[in-house]
C-alpha cells in the first residue's frame, strides 16, 4: 500500500510532491517501479487525494503506466488514509506501507522486511541517528539510543487491522506506532541512508541527484 494521500504544502509546489517529475516521471511512479523490481506480482493499493484520483488514472494512461492498482481515496490524516486502504487488503495477505515520496527504497530493503514480518509479524525499517541532537531547551539527547524511522513498514495484515481498530490518537506518526500501541511487538530492520522522504524542496534536490547518479 503506498501512501500518496498528502497535498505536500511544504514544498510549495502547485501539484502534490508525489506528482512531481524526476527524470520525466512521477515520484509515485518510480516508487511503485521500485517495488515492483522487488516483486513483480504485487498487488498494489494506493492511496490518494480524492481530487487527485483521476489525476493519475489521466497520468498513467499518458504515460504507458500499465500498473493493475486498486486505488483508494484518502482520510483527513494519515491514520484514516491507511484504514481506507486496509479495508481493501485481504486476511492472511502480508501488507507493505509505504510513503510514496520514499522513490528510493531498494528492492533488497523491501525483500528482507518481507522476510522478517513473514517470521516475526511486524518489521520496520530504521537507521541511527547520526547528527548531533539538542532540546529547545539546550539539553543533549543521546543519540545512541535514538533511531530514525523509515517506510515500508510491514505487517501481518490481520495484527495491522486490528491496531487499526482503535481510535486515533495524536501520538500515532506512523504504523509502528499504531501497531505498539496495540501491543504488537516490532522488529526493527536496518535501513537505508538512501531511503530519504522527499518534504522540501532541497529534499527533491537531492533525490534527483541520487536518482541521476545511479542510473
Amino acid at each position: 500500500m503506498v501512501m500518496a494521500g498528502g497535498s505536500g504544502t511544504r514544498m510549495g509546489a502547485e501539484l502534490p510532491k508525489q506528482f512531481l517529475e524526476i527524470g520525466g516521471k512521477a515520484i509515485l511512479q518510480i516508487t511503485l517501479e521500485r517495488f515492483l523490481e522487488a516483486d513483480p506480482g504485487l498487488d498494489v493499493i494506493v492511496v490518494l487525494p480524492a481530487e487527485h484520483r483521476e489525476y493519475w488514472k489521466k497520468y498513467c494512461y499518458s504515460h504507458n503506466f500499465n500498473l493493475r492498482q486498486t486505488l483508494v481515496s484518502g482520510g483527513i490524516t494519515r491514520f484514516h488514509s491507511v484504514r481506507n486502504g486496509l479495508s481493501k487488503v485481504p486476511e492472511g495477505a502480508l501488507v507493505a506501507i509505504h510513503d510514496a515520496v520514499r522513490p528510493l527504497v531498494s528492492a533488497d530493503l523491501v525483500q528482507r522486511l518481507w522476510s522478517a514480518a513473514e517470521s516475526c509479524g511486524a518489521a520496520v525499517p530504521a537507521v541511527p541517528v547520526v547528527d548531533t541532537i539538542k532540546s529547545l531547551d539546550g539539553e543533549r539527547v543521546d543519540r545512541s539510543r535514538l533511531l530514525s524511522v523509515q517506510t515500508p513498514q510491514v505487517f501481518r495484515s490481520e495484527l495491522l487491522k486490528e491496531a487499526y481498530r482503535r481510535p486515533y490518537d495524536t501520538s500515532f506518526t506512523d504504523d509502528a506506532s499504531v501497531a505498539e500501541a496495540a501491543g504488537v511487538t516490532v522488529r526493527y530492520v536496518e535501513g537505508e541512508r538512501f531511503n530519504l522522504k522527499i518534504t522540501t524542496p532541497d529534499d527533491l534536490v537531492l533525490c534527483r541527484a541520487l536518482i541521476s547518479s545511479i542510473r
